[in-house]
């Protein structure tokens, strides 16, 4: 006999978690302590943790002789329950058993222990740490599907349209098996793709399309949020909002990558614009440059390396009106033309090509410096971007009018439910739980890591680290090991891929221009005497598989030319290799003249030290690598304290917008 599946647990309308918790809706309170309070319960010791990986085995036996009916039919008397009972262990159980059996016969792959344990730390609503290669995409899916059965909307979170598509297809066939929709939510989809997207159970998205979305929402929806605004309107208006809404609210989000999304991007706000500009715009912003040109540095300003901000002193500011003065009423107000060549001299002295921007197809495009990748239609705010482009020569856009903004704090402190994984996490656990009371728990691995770790090399010259880093690729390349090469900008990538074609090694580059070639680049990456130059790109989500044969010659081998802002960076990229018991080895070649041991930023200490080093060449190994060790931690701490007050900022500008009944 047949079972019927009764209709989902209807959310209110749009559900969100406000800033203020005296003020939650009490049916959202509801709907959150139904469905998701029981997880708190469920893992009261590490005991209990480990019975239930064993149970979960032990009942999972019970299915593999089941045909794909019978096996369908127990997914949907659990699917019952746990619409009826919400979550308990038993329920908990018997949903992973059956996940991981239709992961085996659906994609010919079975979760492992370690993924088992992921899978139940994310859904208790904490930060699984595993070790990089250890499948966290599979491991995704338990959560998900778990919670999905269950009746409440699933948001998957990555960062790039890549990595969503790849996940989303990878495991739709699963999800498919399940009874369960999937969607992809990607750059450049239209109004009804995303619509339809966010109505599926399972939604994989990046956190920035997310976000913008959810930022149209608002715009739609207003001051008023309460759900009988919106049914009311459904009655009686022939557009009511409601149709118009993207998204469903926002229910539970499970974040790849969680402390690249959630602790390096905090401090960019998010921000939706309308045009705003008029026919004196360009003569304003070439005769902002032109000024700028004039203005002597240490003399009408100083620049910070640190803040990377240029301080006008009082004699520029006095320049400043003398040169402006036959410009006309643009330049008349004090605080604009200050503001706009302080935006100028940004421009001209922090803001480079293939650094910070690339330009295609003549406009300007960001690069984002976390992930190395390009951030389609984003554009700098207050003239910044205006003024490249003036730089550049490219045309002009409009300057934009911010209508909407958000930090990723905020928005995802807006989610009932959040978890994530990462395999990167045990610095910044701290702030996890500050921030977000994002609990972290590391999973020990499936296979022991067998990864080597090698002598770094430092070098006084930033020359001479290239030239040896072509010496060691060479040397590699002739054994016909697989090299991937991490740079940190667009500009470092594509000089080292003309060195590399001057000596005759024969390569692959992957930034920000080649991001459409990414898929094919990152296949042939583990192949044999293959030489791949990376940016940030390479440094996440890509799974490299080595070809036949390379294991013996000893897997991957990573190099590092530069030291990023966070150490996470660098160990992801390190990460690329030793996949999975994979044998793999890493190094790296660093110079004195990093732009991370900038005298501006690094600290005394790690200047002392990097001054000494340079001095004395048989400690320069030694007290180099401590100077970059030390000033990558001082960076560190800066960029911490940095998003701590944007949090402080954050809950007092929503405490100001709840008490003036305003949202963003």
């Amino acid at each position: 006999m047949a079972l019927h599946l009764p209709p989902s647990p209807q959310p209110v309308s749009y559900a969100i978690r406000p800033e203020r918790p005296d003020q939650i809706d009490t049916r959202l309170e509801h709907l959150a302590h139904q469905w998701l309070g029981p997880l708190k319960r469920v893992f009261s010791s590490t005991r209990s943790h480990k019975r239930m990986l064993d149970r979960i085995e032990q009942y999972g036996q019970n299915l593999v002789d089941l045909t794909s009916q019978e096996l369908d039919q127990q997914r949907i008397v659990v699917q019952t329950q746990l619409r009826q009972q919400g979550f308990n262990e038993v329920l908990i159980i018997e949903t992973f058993a059956i996940v991981r059996e239709q992961a085996k016969r659906q994609l010919g792959m079975y979760h492992y222990r370690s993924q088992l344990s992921g899978g139940l730390i994310m859904l208790q609503g904490m930060v699984a740490e595993m070790e990089t290669g250890e499948g966290k995409t599979l491991t995704a899916s338990l959560t998900a599907a778990t919670m999905a059965l269950a009746g409440v909307p699933v948001h998957v979170i990555s960062v790039n349209d890549y990595l969503t598509q790849r996940d989303a297809e990878q495991l739709t066939p699963l999800y498919q098996a399940l009874g369960l929709t999937t969607g992809q939510i990607i750059h450049g989809q239209n109004h009804q793709q995303r619509k339809a997207a966010y109505a599926c159970d399972i939604v994989y998205a990046t956190n920035k399309e997310l976000v913008f979305d959810y930022l149209r929402d608002r715009l739609t929806l207003g001051h008023k949020l309460d759900s009988l605004h919106l049914e009311a309107e459904s009655l009686y208006k022939d557009s009511p909002r409601s149709q118009r809404l993207l998204m469903r609210g926002l229910h539970f989000a499970l974040v790849d990558e969680a402390d690249s999304i959630l602790i390096d991007e905090a401090r960019t706000p998010l921000i939706i614009s309308g045009g705003q500009g008029s026919n004196e715009e360009q003569a304003f912003y070439e005769q902002a440059l032109f000024i700028a040109g004039q203005l002597e540095q240490n003399e009408d300003f100083i620049l910070d390396q640190g803040l990377r901000q240029a301080l006008l002193l009082d004699s520029g500011k006095e320049k400043i009106s003398r040169l402006c003065h036959e410009f006309g009423p643009l330049w008349n107000g004090q605080v604009r033309r200050e503001s706009t060549i302080h935006q100028a001299l940004q421009a001209v002295h922090f803001y480079h090509r293939d650094e910070q921007y690339l330009i295609r197809d003549g406009k300007i495009q960001i690069i984002d410096e976390f992930t190395g990748r390009v951030m389609a239609d984003r554009s700098w705010e207050q003239g910044l971007h205006q003024l490249l482009e003036m730089k550049e020569g490219c045309e002009l856009s409009q300057q934009r009018e911010a209508l909407a903004k958000i930090s990723f704090q905020r928005f995802f402190r807006r989610y009932l439910h959040l978890a994530g994984m990462t395999g990167t996490a045990r610095e910044i656990t701290g702030e996890l739980w500050s921030v977000y009371r994002l609990q972290t728990i590391r999973v020990t691995p499936h296979r022991p890591i067998i990864r080597k770790s090698l002598p770094n090399h430092i070098f006084s010259h930033e020359e001479d680290k290239w030239q040896n880093i072509i010496k060691r690729v060479s040397q590699l390349h002739n054994r016909k090991r697989p090299v991937l090469i991490g740079t940190r900008s667009v500009a470092a990538s594509e000089h080292l891929s003309r060195l590399a074609r001057e000596a005759g090694i024969p390569h692959q580059v992957l930034n920000a221009k080649q991001d459409a070639s990414e898929a094919a680049i990152v296949e042939q990456a583990g192949q044999a005497a293959m030489v791949t130059i990376a940016t940030n790109m390479a440094g996440r989500g890509t799974d490299i598989k080595l070809g036949a044969g390379i294991k013996k010659l000893g897997g991957l081998h990573v190099i590092t030319t530069e030291r990023h802002e966070a150490a996470r960076i660098d160990r992801q990229l390190a990460g690329r290799c030793g996949r999975q018991g994979d044998p793999g080895s890493y190094e790296g070649f660093f110079s004195l003249e990093d732009a991370l041991l900038d005298p501006a930023r690094c600290g005394y200490k790690a200047r002392l030290l990097a001054s000494i080093a340079n001095l004395c060449p048989p400690l320069r190994n030694l007290l180099g690598g401590l100077a970059i060790n030390l000033a990558q931690s001082h960076i560190e701490r800066y960029h911490a304290v940095i998003r701590k007050e944007l949090f402080r900022r954050d809950q007092t500008q929503g405490s100001l917008l709840s008490f003036s009944g305003r949202l963003e």
